[in-house]
This record gives C-alpha cells, structure tokens and sequence, in this order.
C-alpha cells in the first residue's frame, strides 16, 4: 500500500462547494484562525470587541476561515470559553459581515446536539453564506457536560457514529429513511429543508472522537487533529493517506495557538506534501 499516491482532485460532490474547495487543495497550506480574533490571557473569555471589523479585516486578507468552537458551559477546571457564543449562532452572524471566507465549527460536540435540528441548522448557516460552511464536530473533553444534558459520558463515541450517520441521511437524502439507535427515526414522510448548498454538507472529525482513521476516512470529509509535537505530524500524515487510500482527497489539518509551533508544524507539513 502507497502512503504517498498523489491525491489529485477533491470529492465530485464538493468540488463547487465554495468553503470546502477554499480551504482544502491537494498539496496546497492554507491558513485560518480560531475564534475569537483576540487574545485573553487572563479572563476565561474574550471581550469581543471589535469582533465584527476583525472578521472582515480577515476575510478581506484572503484567510481561508474563522473556526469556531462549541463550548456549552464554563467550567473552571478548564476555564477557556473559546468566542463564547453559540458557534451556530455566531456562524449566522458572519454570515452578514464576510463575502468569501470559509466558517466552520471546530468542533460542534456531536453528542449533545440532536442531529435532526443541527442538520436544519447547518443547512440553514450554509445557505445564507452561500456554501462557505464546514460542520466540524467532536465528542468534546469535558465530562462535566454530559450529566447537565442527560447524556451518557462512555457512549459518547456510538452516539457520535449514529448522530453523524442521521445528520447524513436528512441533509444528503430526499425523503430519507433512516434507523437511529439513540435518536430518531426517519420512515420516508418527511424532508428536511433546506438542503446543503452542495450535494453534500462538508464534515470534518475534529479529533478523533472516539475513532480510528479508517473509520473517519470512510465517514467524514477531513479531520483536524490537535498534535503538540511537530515531529509527529510527517507520519500522522502519511497513517492518515494510508488510511484514505483509493479514495478522493481528503484533507488533514492542524488547529494551533502558539506561532512557533506553528512555523514548525508548517515546514513539517510543506514537507509531506509535496
């Protein structure tokens, strides 16, 4: 098997999708930031002033997207709230201030959503940006979540395999049927609209949510995978082709704060690309 087989050409059914196609090129770095536009060393949380003009001062740069994280409650073992707002919602907001740059969700935590209305929702936030929306969606990291929603904590890697699999079905299908152990059923009566604005809504595994590259591989459009080790990246790369081999390209990224890093993830990554 041929870890390094030339990956030419993004999937059929996403290759007009404006966010997908911006973001994601064969051989090609792009760069996006993570939500909020600003620093805040010591606050849980941003101030968000400004937001609105620091979004259109990056999509006017050419960024490739603002990536916005899910983080329902604040939890002081933690104590980072990301941007703070609903990702969903905020996506909405962006929506009307930006033109071109991609908006996606890194991640929205699958399994305390139900998938139905967070498939209206997606469909809805990529029509009004006109297909620039990208659904990244994790099990998240903080078990203290999950009793606040009534959801199983050790399950949470089943319910994200069978949310995903429902959320599918209601965007891609006409008039889906569909079986879901945990959560709804879909017997052909009813069709979620609107649709997608590409055959397909983008979705990215951000982590690895409880499964294996095989699985993400067949399952989902990309994956961004957090690595505090640069040197790890040329062959987490090369598992992750390995593990695509036969299929059309699919994208890996690396979500990153700290700018030296970053420098070094990005030589690393120059390096396997090519």
């Amino acid at each position: 098997m041929n870890s390094t087989r030339p990956l030419t050409a993004l999937p059929p059914e996403l290759a007009e999708h404006r966010g997908y196609a911006r973001i994601f090129q064969p051989g090609k770095l792009t760069f996006g930031f993570i939500a909020p536009l600003e620093s805040y060393p010591d606050t849980p949380w941003p101030t968000l002033a400004d937001h609105q003009d620091m979004a259109r001062k990056v999509d006017e740069a050419g960024f490739s997207a603002i990536w916005l994280r899910d983080v329902p409650f604040y939890d002081p073992d933690f104590g980072d709230l990301g941007q703070l707002l609903d990702p969903l919602v905020y996506a909405g907001y962006l929506a009307a201030v930006t033109r071109h740059i991609a908006i996606g969700t890194a991640g929205i935590v699958l399994p305390l959503r139900d998938p139905l209305i967070l498939a209206k929702q997606a469909a809805s936030i990529d029509q009004l940006l006109g297909g620039r929306f990208i659904l990244g969606l994790a099990t998240g990291d903080r078990a203290r979540e999950y009793p606040a929603f009534g959801s199983n904590f050790d399950n949470r890697a089943d319910r994200f395999r069978d949310a995903l699999a429902l959320l599918r079905a209601a965007t891609e299908q006409t008039w889906p049927i569909h079986s879901s152990r945990f959560y709804g059923q879909l017997d052909g009566s009813l069709d979620l609209a609107p649709k997608p604005c590409a055959a397909r809504l983008p979705t990215l595994v951000i982590g690895m949510a409880g499964q294996n590259m095989e699985w993400i591989a067949n399952h989902a459009d990309g994956v961004l995978w957090y690595l505090t080790d640069p040197a790890r990246i040329p062959d987490i790369v090369n598992q992750w082709r390995v593990a695509c081999t036969c299929m059309p390209f699919k994208p890996y990224g690396n979500p990153e704060k700290d700018f030296p890093i970053l420098v070094k993830y990005t030589r690393s990554l120059a390096r396997v690309s090519r």
